[in-house]
């Protein structure tokens, strides 16, 4: 019997998967933090679909996500990248994964971790929404407008409210899950981890 899902994840079974996986279940890991944050801001402008497409080849051509590695790319990688059609070939949007590797890095050392610095803008718990329809959705919250203005004082690029609502909801700060959905009556914003992806 096939399961009630949450309507935006119909188009087929690459989003299925993704629905059914990762989206809402909570990350506390820094390395999928770090990647997450980047995936969503390079959705900027396009759509969430077109990034999970590409998020293989992204992995790759970000060095497996590793901050102390992208941190150090010189702008001889970034023009090999802007070359790369495996990856959205923004200028501003490659930059600014650079530029955000140095910010991670930097609250790591400040905080002990990237986990304990985001999660903070939701006091460390999961907000449980409780939707019955695609439209009560809003597109951004005061907690990601706080997120968002932190995030930009602390030096990160493409990260404006709504790309900080998206990626709350992806790393299961916000368990958006609508409530017919499947995910929502098995309760995966219980779940302390998420599976490497």
């Amino acid at each position: 019997m096939e399961k009630i899902r949450c309507e935006w994840c119909l188009k087929d079974d690459l989003y299925k998967d993704y629905h059914d996986s990762v989206w809402g279940v909570p990350v506390h890991d820094d390395t999928l933090l770090f990647e997450f944050l980047n995936l969503e801001g390079a959705q900027a402008g396009l759509s969430w679909y077109t990034v999970l497409k590409k998020k293989e080849n992204y992995k790759k051509a970000f060095a497996n996500w590793d901050a102390k590695k992208i941190a150090r790319f010189s702008d001889k990688k970034i023009a090999k990248l802007l070359q790369d059609p495996g990856i959205i070939r923004n200028r501003l949007k490659v930059n600014a994964v650079v530029t955000n590797a140095k910010a991670f890095l930097k609250i790591q050392k400040e905080f002990g971790s990237f986990d304990k610095y985001i999660w903070q803008f939701v006091d460390y718990k999961t907000i449980v929404n409780h939707w019955k329809s695609m439209e009560e959705v809003p597109a951004k919250t005061p907690e990601s407008d706080r997120m968002s203005k932190q995030l930009k004082k602390d030096g990160f690029k493409f990260v404006g409210s709504t790309i900080c609502y998206a990626y709350m909801q992806a790393v299961g700060m916000v368990d958006d899950h609508m409530a017919y959905c499947w995910r929502r009556q098995e309760g995966c914003w219980g779940k302390s981890s998420m599976p490497i992806l």
